[in-house]
């Protein structure tokens, strides 16, 4: 059975969603987010038009979220991982991830947290 989304937890994930937008993402003239089920849609307006970027799957808890990047070719949602290597990650993480891949910064997509290694010299 899913998870229930909260409304508490659907209004917490909009303005983390929007404060990572205005901080990042200057090209964004606007952002929707629409819920259905366990989903949040996020689109965005810039001046090229209108862009679905990925789909939030709510997973129980208001941190760590699963994401599926808009496949225009498709016109459909592809799961995806976090550059982590994670199936989950912050609903920040996941605009992150889209907005490299559709607004051209290829640096959103990256994990700059240290690799583990076996203590070996590589």
């Amino acid at each position: 059975m899913a998870p229930t989304f909260p409304e508490s937890t659907k209004s917490s994930v909009r303005q983390r969603i929007a404060a990572r937008a205005r901080e990042r993402w200057p090209q964004i003239t606007e952002l929707r987010m629409r819920h259905h089920g366990v989903f949040t849609y996020v689109e965005a307006t810039t001046e090229a038009g209108i862009l679905p970027l990925c789909r939030l799957r709510y997973v129980g808890s208001a941190h760590d979220w699963h994401v599926a990047i808009y496949r225009a070719s498709h016109d459909d949602y592809q799961n995806s991982i976090f550059p982590s290597g994670l199936p989950f990650g912050t609903c920040q993480d996941a605009l992150d991830l889209a907005c490299g891949l559709y607004l051209g910064d290829p640096t959103a997509r990256s994990d700059f947290r240290p690799r583990r290694t076996n203590q070996l010299d590589h």
